[in-house]
């Protein structure tokens, strides 16, 4: 009988491995980078905590939710390991302090910051409180911040991120359009106010996406989820107007976190 030759038995070892590999991926068994999962660390304000979506569980003043997108995309996504930092009422300072307990491993974070640094309650306590000439101005006079001082500290707020967990994906969400204009409501704010409000809503938009990009992060822009399941629409069913709690007020409902922003997040990255 011949003995086999060198590369006779080479060409054996390559099959050999070869099926191996087949036999590991048909059980299932892909190997520990994907078996770990995605380390996720959400940051953000009350847009990510969830809040008006209810199902706070003990998460305090924080009110985060169980129905929030950071929530829905964890949930979805098996294997990952998840850490919910976003808080409600949080502005870049405190993103930055967020950013502090990302897990060093983390592959992906998002965020939604720039809101609360920009007076958005104030600006809706004005336009629901006052004239149409004092909701301009002070809608004006937020965006002069949005466009002045507020690219400073996002580029921070993203770069603290960015050290924190140099191996991440960064995606960078943005808020809604509240209202549409003209739209079905009788009662409430003019459309005056809902105008400004929403101009206000795009300005913060433009330069969010702006910084983000300058970081290297992904933005997911989710104004257009919210067209016709927005205030005033036909649907009006993605965002709370005044309600009780107030707090609660012009934030996405779980419709909204669901379909306005998880929906978004999972078409721009799986």
């Amino acid at each position: 009988m011949a003995v086999p030759t060198r590369n006779f038995r080479r060409s054996l070892l390559r099959l050999s491995t070869a099926l191996g590999a087949v036999v590991l991926a048909t059980l299932g068994v892909t190997g520990l980078a994907h078996a770990a999962g995605t380390v996720y660390a959400a940051l953000g304000d009350s847009y990510s905590s969830g809040v008006g979506a209810g199902s706070y569980g003990s998460s305090g003043s924080c009110y985060r939710s169980s129905k929030a997108y950071p929530q829905l995309w964890a949930n979805a996504h098996s294997g990952t390991s998840f850490t919910f930092l976003a808080c409600s009422g949080a502005k870049t300072g405190d993103v930055i302090n967020q950013a502090n307990s990302i897990p060093s491993s983390a592959t992906l974070v998002t965020v939604t910051v720039g809101g609360n640094d920009a007076g958005f309650s104030d600006v809706i306590t004005t336009c629901t409180l006052g004239s149409d000439s004092d909701c301009v101005n002070r809608v004006d006079t937020a965006k002069t911040y949005v466009n002045n001082t507020l690219p400073a500290l996002l580029t921070n707020t993203y770069n603290a991120i960015k050290a924190k967990a140099p191996g991440a994906r960064l995606v960078v969400l943005s808020y809604p359009r509240f209202y549409t204009v003209p739209g079905s409501c009788w009662v409430g704010l003019s459309d005056t106010k809902r105008t400004a409000i929403n101009s206000g809503a795009d300005a913060l938009a433009s330069v969010i996406q702006s910084r983000a990009g300058s970081a290297g992060a992904t933005f997911v822009d989710v104004r257009p989820s919210f067209v016709g399941h927005n205030i005033c629409s036909s649907a009006g069913d993605y965002l709370h107007s005044l309600t009780w709690p107030v707090i609660e007020s012009y934030h996405p409902t779980v419709a909204g976190q669901s379909g306005g922003y998880y929906a978004p997040l999972q078409a721009a990255i799986g």
